[in-house]
């Protein structure tokens, strides 16, 4: 299993945003992301580094694969 990238909330927002994920508004120290045509939103926390179970669920609701993402942070 490859292993996740360690990055802040705001990098793992521009990932999602260049995986075609937008913006939607910001509640308190959560980053909300919404996809047109997908029914999950994607609640990604403001935080200095995202902890490795939040990241992973992330790609998952997101209908991703860890490889996908990593290939995407780079």
């Amino acid at each position: 299993m490859p292993r996740l990238p360690r990055l802040s909330g705001r990098e793992v927002v521009r990932v999602f945003e260049s995986l075609g994920w937008e913006k939607a508004r910001q509640s308190g120290s959560h980053i909300i992301l919404v996809r047109e045509g997908h029914q999950a939103t994607l609640s990604v926390p403001d935080h200095k580094e995202v902890a490795s179970g939040t990241l992973r669920s992330l790609i998952r609701s997101a209908g991703l694969t860890v490889e996908g993402f990593a290939k995407a942070a780079q």
